[in-house]
């Protein structure tokens, strides 16, 4: 584990979330997805980001932000010194016997338009309960892909402190083909909210108590127009002749790690096994290619 230390260069945001008090347009989509066939549980519960204020009930919370025309995008945050590429596809990022408090994080990526981002990368790392980053492996730290109704959840331990920094969690969220936002998300009523450089009210997650954990929800508003209830692109059912293991880069191949192709000119290795498709060209992925 590294020994963690204050992170520099604050990155302030600009953008002024407006005070939502009735029910927004985001919220009525979240509820007609919730209304079918694909509710994000998560502990028990169906997990809504931001619908409530748990910590203070009688107090609405603002939108974060809402996506109607006017409204600023996520707030982007600094990176800090812990990150590292090509960290495992996965949605659970705790090891066996982790010590700390169980949390899941679950939300939705819309559009500024309102409408779900599906396929959206978001990779998160964050401090075990000591406060301590692993930057030898890969333990609390993973990256998944937001469904076609563009929902994610993340199963993890609540953050350790450490010096200079109230408890949060970092994330990369990259709409396919589209500019990384990296922010981070805070927990409410901590103590060090008050004297971190860096936290910004709203990038609260909403965190209420479950069992022996802790559920929080957030919903990330990117710069990005999203698209009804299905995914950017449908894979083609038969596969293209092109096979894995090299080649060119096509969609539709179900790539294994370790298999090597080009695209635009350029070679590319497959670091996690995965099926392709439009939008994610290794250029705009990262955490799926790593270029030779």
């Amino acid at each position: 584990m590294s020994t963690p230390h204050d992170e520099s260069g604050r990155h302030d945001g600009t953008g002024v979330s407006e005070d939502h008090r009735g029910i927004s347009r985001k919220n009525l989509i979240k509820a007609a997805l919730l209304a079918g066939v694909v509710p994000l549980v998560t502990g028990g519960g169906v997990a809504l980001a931001r619908d409530r204020a748990t910590t203070a009930p009688n107090r609405p919370l603002d939108v974060t932000p809402a996506c109607h025309d006017g409204d600023p995008t996520t707030l982007p945050n600094i990176e800090g010194p812990y990150f590292k590429p090509n960290s495992p596809l996965r949605t659970t990022i705790t090891g066996a016997g982790m010590p700390g408090t169980p949390l899941t994080v679950s939300g939705y990526v819309f559009g500024r338009n309102c409408l779900p981002v599906a396929g959206a990368l978001l990779d998160f790392w964050q401090a075990d309960d000591s406060g301590g980053y692993d930057m030898s492996g890969f333990t609390l730290r993973g990256h998944q892909f937001s469904t076609a109704q563009g929902a994610f959840g993340l199963t993890t331990i609540v953050p350790g402190l450490y010096p200079g920094r109230t408890r949060h969690i970092h994330v990369k969220v990259q709409a396919p083909g589209q500019p990384v936002l990296t922010t981070q998300l805070y927990f409410p009523g901590e103590p060090r909210n008050s004297t971190d450089a860096y936290y910004d009210p709203r990038l609260e997650m909403t965190v209420r108590q479950a069992g022996g954990g802790e559920q929080a929800s957030f919903d990330f508003v990117l710069d990005v127009q999203g698209t009804p209830t299905t995914p950017p692109s449908t894979p083609p059912s038969t596969p293209p002749t092109t096979p894995p293991g090299g080649g060119t880069w096509a969609p539709g191949v179900a790539y294994r790690a370790g298999d090597q192709v080009t695209y635009a000119g350029l070679s590319y290795r497959c670091v996690q096994a995965h099926t392709s498709m439009t939008g994610w060209e290794p250029p705009n992925v990262p955490a799926l290619w790593q270029r030779l």
